[in-house]
């Protein structure tokens, strides 16, 4: 490619001025402009102008600038194996292999243990045909690193592709003594065998499985044998690896190997009783693949009833010892109800039924009946779906309720589906008594629904709210049960009836989740557009949350959150229905009230975040900064902690929340108290007694309005009231009005400022 002529400037391509500077209006993605330049191939760049070199000065200069540059990047970074390996190799490719060799010497003196590095050296000794150069690497590399197969590999295919089949063999050799894995020995086993070294491969294979004693490695070794004509060998490997393994660790898959051996000999025989033998001392949980090959031998070479006699047999033989060993085993009921059931005799189930349900749990406790009692359930299904024995699955059930002990615990299921089955049988009647039974012997939550759904499919409304009464005289608290009765009424378009039954609810003493009812009351005021009640329900609700008592049937932390949650929601309310200036209005009226009342600082945080978010979605800039000016300010303080005998153990660190509406009246109040200390401290103390000025210690650590209630630390005593620590401050500016006039009496100002902190 032809160079530009010295001395004259490049030109450059003109770029087009853009007269139109408006957005198109249809955008184009970058995606799909990298489409475009990938379809357009404008991503490819020409590639540099070849080089080309007239004479051998300028091969040496070029020569001698490239060799700068590599020196270079060596100096730079020596330790980046990469640019020694590009040095050594483009050394190659300027036929200087001495200069090359040197490169790669430096190299491993640098890091001697980078496989890649020997990798390359010795390729490129191989390349070049140096063979004793090669092999001299490789002699090094595995001495060095005798763990990177990688080494042997290419060491024994070196001396294999030379013809050299002593010399790779001696290479396996020092290669085994290292106790490489399985797939090296295989190697060396497939390198054997291809010069038809069987008696080698033989004792290679001897010392494989003697190195790594695994069922797999036996089995390849008996497979070699088989495979080479040698059944008689083959087998006395098998027997070798059963005496080998013991009993204690046998293997299925080592067992359906010889079996499936012997079947390929046609010793058809040999293989049942290495099955049986298998089944016998094999664990339970690895006798499934056995089990299955079995089968599937004797499906081959047996006739049917034998094979299902042999293993039915033996698994019911295996499931009795189980069940006698432990009668209250019920998983062991289970599968052998399983496997006999699976044969498909009527009279031999029935009698299993009966055996595994007279095992009855000794202890009158619910947890030790829970699995007892689908043993029953299952009894009764089978009577009912595959024997059509109606009269005979009644009784199973009766039977069960008559069992069970319902004055300490019931299964609320048994009754359900005691009523359904009569429900199935058209017996409408008969399963409306055996419900009403329940409830009346052992009344349940489950139950009661079982019965409540039961009549609403049925369009039985007013049984439905009878059964709605006595569920809720069983259980005043369950608010779920409130609210699906109170839905039920609104359901059949009786707005009165809902409205009462709410009322009732909220009227409740104890409730589990009165929130979330006094929300579904609220919601069905709103749907019925009642503004009025709303509003009442929300007076109401704020009213019980605000009074300690009225607020005991509240979680502990909505006792502290939930009241603001429930002013924001009513100002949100407002807002919808009135506008925005009614919000206002309520959010006003809750912080004057939650200041009056002065109990916790976080719900009036609380209550000015939901309305600083009230106003940012639908207010103005004005209302946003009168928000803003009424966030407080947090600061850290110290006070003291005593332990339980009433000692000073130390100072503490905590933060408060100081309001401006709270500083702007706090100054008159606390300077007539630091007066009032003062004066009691002047007639208590003695003259020389020495006061430090420095006994609280409040600052300021963060800007107004910036709150985060999961970085507050809650320490020291849950009773303590503002007042007291208005009393303990008061108290330390009479300490400090004293110390104050002492030190003026006796020594210069700077001294006051000089006074010891508490530890």
């Amino acid at each position: 490619m032809e160079a530009a002529a010295p001395g004259k400037p490049q030109k450059l391509p003109k770029v087009a001025k853009v007269k139109n500077k408006a957005p198109n209006e249809i955008q184009i993605t970058a995606e799909q402009l990298l489409r475009e330049a990938k379809e357009r191939d404008l991503e490819i760049v020409a590639p540099p102008p070849r080089q080309k070199i007239a004479d051998a000065v300028e091969l040496a200069d070029y020569r001698l600038r490239k060799r700068k540059t590599f020196e270079d990047n060596l100096r730079k970074n020596r330790l980046m194996i990469s640019n020694w390996i590009k040095y050594a190799l483009w050394e190659e490719s300027q036929k200087e292999v001495q200069r090359a060799r040197s490169i790669f010497e430096r190299a491993l003196d640098v890091d001697h243990r980078n496989i890649t590095l020997w990798l390359k050296y010795a390729e490129m000794e191989m390349r070049n045909k140096q063979v004793n150069h090669a092999r001299n690497i490789w002699d090094r590399a595995v001495t060095i690193l005798p763990r990177a197969n990688q080494f042997w590999y290419k060491y024994t295919y070196m001396e294999e592709m030379l013809g050299n089949v002593a010399g790779a063999r001696a290479v396996f050799e020092r290669w085994m003594e290292w106790q490489p894995d399985e797939q090296a020995w295989m190697t060396y086993v497939k390198f054997e065998l291809r010069y038809s070294e069987r008696e080698r491969a033989r004792d290679i294979y001897d010392r494989f499985v003697m190195t790594h004693p695994e069922p797999k490695n036996w089995i390849r070794f008996a497979k070699f044998e088989a495979d080479g004509g040698n059944s008689s060998a083959a087998r006395q490997l098998f027997e070798r690896a059963v005496e080998f393994f013991g009993e204690d660790f046998l293997n299925d898959k080592l067992f359906i190997a010889f079996a499936r051996f012997e079947e390929s000999q046609r010793e058809h025989d040999r293989a049942r009783v290495i099955y049986k033998y298998a089944l016998d001392h094999l664990p339970k949980e690895q006798c499934e693949e056995v089990y299955k090959s079995y089968t599937i031998h004797e499906k081959k070479y047996g006739d049917r009833s034998g094979i299902e006699d042999v293993i039915v047999s033996k698994r019911k033989f295996q499931y009795e010892e189980e069940v006698k060993a432990n009668p209250l085993n019920y998983d062991a009921w289970f599968d052998y109800l399983r496997l006999v059931e699976s044969e498909g005799d009527v009279e031999t189930i029935r009698d299993t039924y009966e055996r595994a349900i007279a095992n009855v749990p000794p202890i009158q406790q619910k947890r030790y009946w829970r699995r007892y009692i689908y043993l029953w359930i299952n009894y009764a299904l089978r009577e009912e779906m595959k024997n059509k024995d109606i009269e005979r699955t009644r009784q199973v059930y009766k039977a069960c309720l008559d069992l069970l002990p319902h004055k300490n615990f019931t299964f609320s299921k048994i009754w359900l589906l005691f009523a359904y089955f009569e429900i199935r049988q058209k017996e409408l009647q008969a399963a409306r008594k055996i419900l009403g039974r329940g409830i009346g012997m052992c009344p349940r939550e489950k139950l009661f629904r079982g019965y409540i759904d039961l009549e609403i499919q049925l369009r039985e409304f007013d049984r439905c709210r009878i059964l709605y009464e006595k569920f809720l005289e069983f259980d005043s608290a369950n608010c779920s049960t409130w609210m699906k009765f109170a839905e039920l009424e609104l359901l059949l378009g009786d707005v009165d009836r809902a409205r009462a039954i709410f009322e009732l609810a909220i009227h409740q003493d104890v409730l589990d989740i009165p929130e979330v009812l006094w929300k579904a009351y609220i919601d069905f005021e709103i749907n019925q557009e009642d503004h009025t009640r709303v509003r009442r329900l929300y007076r109401k609700l704020l009213e019980k949350t605000s009074h300690v008592k009225a607020c005991i049937n509240f979680h502990a932390r909505l006792r502290y959150y939930f009241r603001v949650r429930v002013w924001v929601s009513f100002a949100r309310f407002e807002a919808e229905a009135t506008g925005p200036e009614g919000a206002r209005k309520l959010f006003r009226e809750a912080n004057n009230y939650l200041r009056d009342e002065g109990r916790e600082k976080e719900d009036r945080l609380h209550l000015l975040e939901g309305w600083k978010s009230f106003e940012e979605e639908l207010g103005d800039d004005g209302e946003m900064d009168k928000v803003k000016a009424l966030m407080p300010k947090r600061v850290k303080k110290q006070r003291r902690t005593q332990n339980d005998q009433g000692m000073d153990t130390g100072w503490e660190e905590y933060y408060d929340y100081i309001f401006p509406e709270d500083e702007a009246s706090r100054p008159n109040l606390k300077l007539l108290a630091m007066a009032k200390m003062w004066k009691q401290t002047k007639g208590n103390l003695p003259e020389s007694t020495e006061i430090s000025n420095e006994t609280s210690r409040d600052e300021e650590v963060s800007e107004p309005g910036v709150a985060d209630s999961g970085e507050i630390p809650i320490s020291g005593s849950e009773s303590e009231s503002e007042e007291d620590q208005e009393e303990e401050e008061s108290s330390r500016a009479g300490k400090r009005l004293k110390t104050n006039d002492d030190h003026n009496s006796n020594s210069d100002k700077d001294d006051m400022s000089q006074s010891p902190k508490p530890s």
